[in-house]
């Protein structure tokens, strides 16, 4: 490069300042923040993903471009549904740049689906979440109680629904207890209060005496967003795992919510809960009734047919000779038995005429004398026993003397006391050599009635 370009290059750089790539990024970030704040855009969900911090990112397309969008949770748990891969959306938000890479992306705050409500949206996904779980396998549900004795009612104290199902109720069966539950059923926290009302009937019946035979959760009918509280999946949990039977009675019979599939019995509405756990008084009477005549028909029936087939085997030829039959085995019976009676008498009188003679032939032997004798040889015995037993403790007595005697000699402190000492130094070690004692060393001399210290010179 010659010269003259690098003193041009020089005073171009010198007259403007020179910026670094994140001072760059800063002022595009500025910019774009500043002029897309309030930004509406739609189109197609791609390269969905769900942090584990609870953020959305995704890729907004459509034909020709590309944007990158992110959602972060504290916006999108407000959502009713999550975005899918190929959804159209349309969605506001605010342009920024992702400082690290220099990308621009689309920070969204509000998104709602193209073609489909939110919540039908939501409400699809979540029971085919719910449904893959097995939330609404009907190899678990229960059937209802015939004759229920207590009911408990899970729904709002104003609304016209209480009112309907306590006068279907009373009604149909007067001997029925009923439980009310006040609960909100639209709006906020209404989910939660619901979920709250079936635990405490469930921990409530768990008490001797308070047994609760079914619930009825519901509400009189609304738009989607008034009985969205009955497609939270927490209320289909609990309905799930209540361990009482529960009938699901939301809006009208055209309505369908998640709490509807969860339930062990769906009604079509309140009332007709109402009239499905309490069967009416009188048709139970005349069910009742019914029964029984059919039971007495059946009955009468089984015994004519019954009579009718012994009628038969009578009149018939073989039962006339089984009759001859048994009459002749009868009287073979009867031989039989006096024969054994016969005998039976025979021998007790040959074994009484034994036992006779056993007695006289015991009470003429006198066992008093050879008593008296073995009694006698018992003495002498004992009297030899006696003296052996005194001879060997003499010779062992003898023994012990002789053993103690020969200690006595060996013992150390007889040695002492012919004048011998035993001498151990500051350690108690016995000291047997000259040698073994240094001067000045301290000792301990053991005399026979005592024991001395002394110094070595």
């Amino acid at each position: 490069m010659s010269d003259s370009s690098s003193k041009l290059l020089a005073a171009l750089f010198a007259e403007r300042r020179v910026l670094t790539v994140t001072e760059v990024t800063v002022q595009i970030k500025d910019t774009l923040e500043s002029e897309y704040f309030a930004l509406h855009v739609q189109g197609e969900v791609s390269n969905y993903k769900r942090h584990q911090s609870g953020h959305w990112y995704f890729t907004l397309k459509d034909s020709n471009s590309q944007l990158r969008a992110v959602f972060y949770r504290q916006w999108n748990r407000l959502m009713r549904f999550e975005p899918e891969n190929g959804l159209e959306v349309r969605l506001r938000g605010r342009l920024s740049v992702y400082e690290p890479r220099g990308e621009y992306q689309i920070i969204v705050e509000v998104m709602e689906p193209l073609g489909v409500g939110a919540l039908q949206l939501a409400f699809e996904q979540q029971v085919r979440r719910l449904a893959a779980e097995g939330l609404f396998d009907e190899s678990r549900k229960r059937k209802l109680p015939l004759l229920p004795r207590r009911v408990g009612i899970v729904t709002s104290p104003v609304g016209a629904a209480l009112r309907d199902m306590l006068q279907i109720l009373e009604r149909r069966n007067r001997g029925i207890d009923i439980i009310i539950a006040p609960v909100r059923v639209q709006g906020a926290g209404a989910a939660r209060e619901i979920v709250d009302a079936i635990r405490l009937l469930n921990k409530h019946a768990k008490k001797p005496g308070n047994e609760i035979d079914a619930i009825i959760v519901g509400r009189g009918g609304g738009s989607i967003e008034d009985l969205w509280a009955f497609n939270e999946e927490q209320v289909a949990r609990a309905i799930y795992e209540s361990e009482i039977p529960i009938v699901s009675a939301v809006g009208h019979e055209t309505d369908y919510t998640i709490a509807d599939f969860a339930a062990d019995f769906r009604a079509p509405t309140p009332s007709a809960a109402a009239e499905i756990v309490a069967a009416e008084s009188s048709d139970l009477g005349l069910r009742i009734e019914y029964l029984q005549n059919s039971l007495a028909r059946a009955m009468n029936y089984s015994l004519f047919l019954r009579r009718s087939g012994l009628r038969d085997l009578i009149e018939s030829r073989g039962f006339a000779e089984t009759a001859k039959t048994v009459l002749s085995l009868s009287g073979k019976c009867r031989d039989l038995e006096k024969r054994a009676t016969d005998a039976l008498q025979a021998r007790m009188r040959d074994s009484g005429a034994s036992l006779q003679t056993a007695n006289r032939r015991l009470e003429a032997t006198d066992f008093r004398a050879l008593i008296a004798i073995k009694f006698g040889r018992l003495d002498v015995f004992g009297q030899r026993l006696d003296r052996a037993v005194q001879r060997r403790l003499e010779s062992q007595r003898h023994n012990l003397a002789v053993s103690a005697s020969k200690l006595d000699m060996l013992s150390p402190l007889a040695v002492l006391g012919r004048g011998y000492v035993l001498a151990r130094d500051e350690a108690g070690n016995l000291v047997s050599r000259a040698a073994m004692i240094k001067s000045g060393q301290r000792l301990a001399l053991r005399f026979e009635d005592g024991e001395v210290g002394c110094r070595a010179d």
